[in-house]
């Protein structure tokens, strides 16, 4: 079982000064939410494999956190998870099961996730998804979506399509999101999001991001958490691991374990680096 670990970044002056420092047309609007019946909670509580399914000799069980999720299982709380690890620890594939499997048990959002460009596993994912199951509230909310970075355009093509621009349209408005780039496009698409509470994975949109649209994306995420979202974000940026209050998974070769912010090796790489880039560079070339 895994432990939730929590990390407030800097005082509520120093937060506020940063948003306050994003341009006015980024920030998010402000909810026009209906009234819900539904009852607070985590949509997933908990992720666990069935073993009955699992080859343990091949990928992607082999992957050490795949081994743990299998062993131990992982608690998830509500509001935001960050999953952290280097390239090849399970991070992608993990959260890309969550959202496949949690899109095939959910009918109320079979619309928006299993759509080819939004939902629906790839040739290049995994099958982990068939062997995963997932513990949810049950009454909690069902909105959310699965973003990833590399596949912005097309999810942004579905967003802004005939078929389903009607559903969409009292969130996202007008806005743009095939003419925007692509950074701009993701945040106008979660800045829509905020109206509807729900399970939503980002699979690294720091690669469709500048330093100032990712302070924009942790404010939407914040936003988004005080309305009732789960997010669980999986990324190689320190600055979107930094999100306030999040509980912060570190994937290695020992499994998932629980890691405070100034642990975590993706944060004292960054620092080291950034203290003395020729450190670093002395052995290229």
């Amino acid at each position: 079982m895994v432990a939730v670990v929590t990390r407030r970044v800097g005082a509520g002056a120093e937060w506020c000064g940063a948003v306050n420092a994003i341009p006015r047309r980024h920030r998010p609007c402000r909810s026009t939410s209906r009234t819900s019946s539904r009852r607070p909670g985590a949509p997933v509580r908990r992720v666990e494999i069935d073993q009955g399914r699992v080859d343990t000799g091949r990928w992607p069980y082999a992957i050490p956190a795949v081994r743990h999720l299998c062993k131990h299982g992982l608690d998830l709380g509500p509001g935001i998870t960050v999953i952290i690890g280097s390239n090849g620890s399970g991070k992608s594939t993990i959260v890309e099961a969550i959202a496949a499997n949690w899109a095939r048990r959910v009918g109320a959002f079979r619309n928006d996730w299993m759509q080819s460009a939004v939902g629906r596993p790839s040739a290049e994912d995994s099958d982990l998804h068939r062997s995963i199951r997932l513990y949810f509230t049950r009454g909690g909310p069902t909105g959310g979506l699965f973003l990833r970075a590399e596949r912005l355009h097309a999810q942004a093509g579905f967003f802004a399509g005939e078929k389903t621009r009607g559903r969409w349209s009292d969130r996202l408005g007008d806005a743009p999101i095939l003419t925007r780039s692509h950074g701009e496009g993701f945040l106008e698409i979660l800045n829509g999001m905020l109206a509807e509470p729900g399970l939503y994975l980002l699979d690294e949109p720091e690669s469709a991001l500048s330093f100032e649209s990712s302070l924009t994306l942790l404010h939407i995420l914040v936003q988004m958490r005080a309305h009732g979202s789960q997010i669980i974000l999986a990324t190689h940026s320190p600055m979107l691991a930094a999100v306030p209050d999040a509980q912060i998974l570190q994937l290695d070769g020992d499994g998932i374990a629980p890691v405070d912010y100034d642990a975590a090796a993706l944060v004292s790489n960054w620092r080291a680096f950034l203290e003395a880039p020729q450190r670093f560079l002395r052995h290229i070339g």
